[in-house]
């Protein structure tokens, strides 16, 4: 019999200028990026939010709250490592994962096997396990109107009892 966990997250960054748009742990070249207490990766967030959910340990600011110093500017994707790395995650196995990034711009297909590798290369997981997705929303909202990029992401956790 195998246990299975599903976990769900969302995130939202606003854009701005001056700021390095970093999305899956992989740098778009645009002309603002997303504010955030750390590099702001709004789709790692949401992986992360997901895998916690599934194993129901809370959300990333529980873990890394935003009013610590020590995670002002964090490499989202160092952050994923310490979510994986802790001693719930252990027994179980991702199956697989699928993020959906929510953006009118910049045009993002061109960076999802890269988004999709560095994902796999820092989690271990298999690639094929990966899924990313882009999606705008027909110019509507804020992320329509280009003010903020969302995401969500879903994972589906198992292990052998």
């Amino acid at each position: 019999m195998m246990d299975l966990r599903i976990g769900q997250g969302f995130d939202v960054h606003k854009l701005v200028a001056e700021r390095k748009l970093i999305l899956c742990g992989v740098e778009i070249p645009c002309e603002y990026g997303l504010l955030g207490h750390s590099d702001a990766d709004v789709a790692i967030h949401a992986l992360m939010d997901a895998l916690l959910g599934a194993l129901a340990l809370g959300d990333i600011g529980m873990i890394f709250p935003d009013n610590d110093p020590a995670y002002a500017g964090a490499d989202s994707m160092e952050l994923l490592k310490k979510v994986l790395t802790l001693p719930e995650f252990s027994s179980y196995k991702i199956l697989n994962c699928d993020l959906t990034i929510i953006a009118q711009r910049p045009k993002l297909s061109p960076y999802r096997e890269a988004m999709r590798e560095r994902i796999s290369a820092v989690s271990g997981w298999k690639k094929e396990c990966v899924s990313v997705k882009f999606t705008t929303t027909e110019k509507l909202g804020f992320t329509g109107r280009g003010e903020g990029i969302a995401a969500t992401a879903v994972v589906l956790l198992g292990r052998m009892e």
